[in-house]
């Protein structure tokens, strides 16, 4: 059986034009000139727009205007619309006024409708109309002839749309023929809603130039219909005084986004591609069309809304100059202003896009979240470490690897288990013959107060024998070929047909499939892992699916091929709540992903390889994620391809401690990699790692609480704490965790040192394991061994953790903290903490703590941040280290309503550290610890 299912897996791979040992065939996948329609919208050169605005037709309402635009050309009429939005946020989107059938507005990624803010009129001439809207400093231009709207504050011009002139709108329509045969039709008993809302003829104009790829394209064999013809949209946008940007993730680059005027733009559509190249801007599993912009002066975002394959150009007046020398001349009073241009492109829906004005990051992050949702609260032990492998052979590896941890002294949390789990590859089953008894396994891993995640993937093995599939054909739930019948790929086990997500009703289905009636053998601590989500398809068009396959009311694959991965985590999650009854919170990790994905859980960076350079992007690749909302990131510890040298898995497991979510990962066709099997010199250093970890599982938990609540990404660029720091703008091989600890792992082969940027002119850092005191800002080169992860906590900042190393994170609720108390250049320090039962939805009925500890003027003292939350714990303080303090001569503890206490201290006067011992004061008291 283990032979012939490995050679199964050649063939498809071979199918798939892939072998493990190679890197990724960059030919299975298109350029933007081998997409058509990315072809068309790219051969717009910029100039004087086509299109201009009939300020005549303008209808203003209190949070909307309507103006009509015309295409000179040929004459073709299309709808502005133009909101203002609360919290200094504006939308535009763009659409036919009588398409021939509806167009694909994107649903479910909008947490909820908009909040509107009054605009107003406040000026007009014959070609501009002037807007202003109510309670913000913005005011909006929309220009006539042609069309160009700017957005300026005050007197400073913040954005402009098609300023360029590359406003390019595709109308859908019917294809002209002599011949019947030729004549591309909708698919019998295809609904659209709203389907009589007229139609209107293509122009002549639009029959001259018609060109190969606009009713059909051939991509390696494969053929994608398209019965309305060529539909895409694109628009630019202009960002003057800008020359950073980022965000539209996932591509294996830099964080900076570089200028594409002489590459490929940057692709948003989702793939299944095997192990990735780096530094291109090829696609990747997951798309979120969120750009950031930022200068010393401000932050803001573009959001593009549209789930269809996507590109993104990038173009800029700085291109070609030193890094900081455009921007230190504009600073100056000097040279021109730099400029960043934007130009989007989609295949198809319409232009629906929000404008996110900032001013700050933080005003960024908040605006984003209002519209997509937050980062969902982790159960707390998904903060911990995971061990995985494709895949764990049978229940004895199981037990025998669980037991390896507690043989050797090492935590973790979760166990995984890949594809070979199942019967067969048919989800929600196990093979009979290697976990006969789940329930036991999971039984037993639940007594050591740990957990397990399986994964199910959305391709259904076609088996008449197997319930899923019927129950899935039975009710029409599969996505259909476009004449109609079932769509049909080769996948992991064999043949294949995928589940039509986009149907709400396919999603209530498979979230009761979890339920443990259902989902024979799983048990509360087994969680779930959906990857190949993009879909992936061996022998489909660029490893997917074929984008004139049809979903849910008629609504074709390339209108919602980026939504397909979201839909799955978001069925799965559901689930997972559903089957406790809506009480527990769910843990879900998903490869692909899209705007929104935050709300349902965690992402990681996919195929990578057990290279330098993979641990290296590992960084950009995570703090891209988090700058658009999506902070529970990791990449596979040792890279998932390939066989890492020790020093390498060792760097890679003190980086991944110090990353949002930590699991080692590896390909079934790599040896083993339990710590264990690299000598007692490198269990150690790993040891370390896990310890630094688990110590710091309180601090994490909070920054994820700050997520859920404020929108704030856990792990992030310094210059989200520096923002007028120039020098951090492209800085992304270290990284600040909330706004206390900064991080800059070893990502180097046998290095010897790494150089430190300290920022905050005027502020204090220390080293977090010597206590060393740096002043900033300053750079150094920190010379390091092999134990070394160089971490700094902020002067000014206090961290909880939690020093007593334990089997797993289920076994620590009740243990005492440690504070770290680090006092910046005026002797102060602030810090928070979070807690609930870590697991549970509780915490919304206000089962929680969430509290601020401050120390000023010698005192430390701690406070309830939200007097609504009420949870009891018996965790203390066992210990204060206060850091860069001098030596007192007595310190005392109270608390309101009690007595008052002498405590114990010692001081070292060569690191200016005070340990206060046993304070024993419970962790949810109001207390004040004077330091005299």
């Amino acid at each position: 059986m283990a032979v012939l299912g490995r050679v199964l897996m050649v063939t498809l791979l071979f199918c798939a034009g892939f072998l493990p040992a190679l890197s990724v065939d960059r030919s299975n996948f298109k350029t933007c000139d081998q997409s058509s329609f990315c072809r068309r919208q790219r051969k717009l050169e910029p100039g004087s727009s086509p299109y201009k605005a009939l300020l005549g037709s303008a209808k203003v309402s209190e949070d909307k205007l309507e103006v009509q635009l015309i295409d000179d050309k040929n004459e073709a009429s299309l709808l502005l619309e133009v909101f203002g939005l609360n919290g200094n946020m504006t939308r535009i989107k763009i659409n036919e006024i009588n398409p021939l059938k509806p167009r694909y507005e994107v649903p479910d990624v909008l947490v909820g409708t908009p909040l509107p803010e009054n605009l107003h009129v406040t000026g007009q001439d014959e070609n501009t109309l002037e807007l202003t809207f109510r309670g913000v400093e913005h005011k909006l231009l929309l220009t006539g002839t042609p069309f160009r709207m700017d957005i300026l504050s005050g007197r400073d011009l913040v954005l402009s749309v098609n300023s360029r002139g590359l406003l390019h709108f595709e109308r859908l329509r019917e294809r002209k023929s002599n011949d019947p045969e030729k004549i591309d039709k909708p698919l019998e008993g295809d609904v659209y809603p709203g389907e009589e809302a007229g139609k209107e003829e293509g122009s002549k104009k639009e029959e001259e130039d018609d060109e190969p790829g606009m009713w059909d394209e051939t991509f390696k064999g494969h053929t994608d219909t398209k019965p309305y013809g060529p539909s895409s949209v694109g628009l630019d946008f202009s960002l003057p005084g800008f020359e950073h940007v980022y965000g539209i993730p996932e591509h294996a680059d830099n964080m900076r986004l570089r200028t594409t005027e002489s590459t490929d733009p940057y692709r948003l559509y989702n793939l299944d591609v095997f192990q990735y190249e780096l530094y291109n801007t090829m696609a990747l599993y997951g798309s979120v069309p969120l750009l950031l912009a930022h200068n010393i002066h401000r932050t803001l975002g573009i959001f593009w809304l549209n789930a269809a394959e996507t590109w993104v150009d990038i173009s800029s007046n700085t291109a070609g100059k030193t890094l900081l020398g455009k921007m230190l001349q504009y600073m100056q009073g000097g040279g021109d202003t730099p400029q960043t241009d934007v130009r989007w492109m989609s295949e198809s829906g319409i232009i629906d896009v929000f404008l996110l004005l900032g001013p700050s990051p933080s005003d960024v992050f908040r605006q984003y979240a209002s519209l997509t949702g937050t980062q969902s609260l982790p159960p707390y032990f998904s903060l911990g470490y995971h061990q995985c492998r494709w895949n764990y052979n049978d229940e004895e590896d199981v037990h025998n690897v669980d037991s390896g941890f507690d043989k050797h002294n090492l935590p973790y949390d979760v166990i995984w288990l890949d594809i070979e789990h199942a019967d067969g590859k048919r989800y929600f089953t196990w093979d009979p013959h290697k976990f006969p008894t789940p329930k036991n396994m999971l039984s037993r891993l639940k007594d050591k107060r740990r957990k397990m995640v399986a994964i199910v993937d959305p391709h259904i093995k076609i088996d008449g024998g197997y319930r899923i599939h019927n129950e899935i054909r039975s009710h029409g739930f599969y996505v259909k070929n476009k004449d109609g019948g079932d769509y049909e790929g080769w996948c992991w086990p064999g043949s294949a047909a995928y589940p039509d997500f986009t149907n709400p009703e396919m999603r209530a289905w498979w979230s009761s499939m979890f339920s443990y009636d259902q989902y024979e053998g799983s048990m509360d601590n087994l969680f779930i892992w959906n990857d190949m989500n993009e879909p992936s398809v061996f022998n489909g068009p660029e490893v997917t699916m074929h984008k004139d396959a049809v979903h849910w009311r008629g609504w074709e694959h390339r209108d919602v091929h980026n939504l397909y991965g979201f839909y799955v985590q978001r069925a799965t999650a559901e689930g997972l709540i559903q089957r406790s009854g809506g009480k527990e919170r769910p843990f879900v990790l998903t490869r692909a992903f899209f705007a929104g994905s935050q709300r349902y859980g965690a992402v990681w960076t996919g195929d990578n390889a057990a290279e330098w350079d993979h641990l290296k992007i590992s960084i950009p690749m995570c703090l891209s994620l988090a700058l658009v909302g999506i902070s529970f990131c990791g990449a596979d510890v040792g890279g998932f391809f390939k066989n890492p040298e020790p020093e390498l898995l060792v760097r890679w497991y003190q980086a991944g401690a110090y990353q949002p979510f930590f699991r080692a990962h590896a390909h079934l066709d790599t040896p083993r990699r339990e710590p264990w099997l690299h000598g007692e010199e490198n269990l150690e250093l790993i040891r370390e790692a896990l310890q630094q970890r688990y110590a710091l599982l309180p601090f994490w938990y909070t920054l994820f609480y700050r997520a859920l609540r404020e929108g704030e990404p856990v792990m992030r660029p310094l210059w989200v704490e520096f923002p007028s720091d120039v020098s951090t703008f492209a800085m992304d091989d270290q990284y600040m965790l909330g706004s206390a600890l900064l991080v800059h792992p070893v990502t180097e082969a046998n290095s010897r040192g790494v150089h430190i940027y300290l920022p905050g002119a005027g502020e204090v850092w220390y080293d977090a394991h010597s206590y060393q005191k740096y002043e900033a800002s300053q750079s150094f080169y920190f010379p390091v061994t092999s134990n070394s992860i160089p971490v700094y906590q902020r002067g000014g900042s206090i961290i909880p953790r939690k020093n007593r190393l334990r089997r797993s994170s289920d076994c620590m609720p009740d243990d005492p903290y440690t504070l770290y108390v680090a006092l910046n250049l005026q002797g102060e320090a602030w810090g928070q903490l979070y807690l609930d039962d870590g697991h549970s939805f509780n915490y919304e009925q206000n089962e929680f703590l969430y509290r601020e500890v401050s120390f000023q003027h010698g005192e430390l003292s701690s406070r309830s941040l939200d007097p609504r939350g009420i949870f009891e714990t018996p965790s203390w303080v066992e210990r204060v280290i206060i850091i860069g303090a001098t030596k007192p001569s007595s310190i005392t503890i109270s608390i309101p309503g009690g007595t008052t206490k002498a405590l114990e201290f010692e001081y070292d006067f060569n690191r200016s550290v005070i340990t206060v011992r046993k304070p024993g004061v419970n962790i949810a008291s109001d207390f004040t610890m004077s330091v005299r």
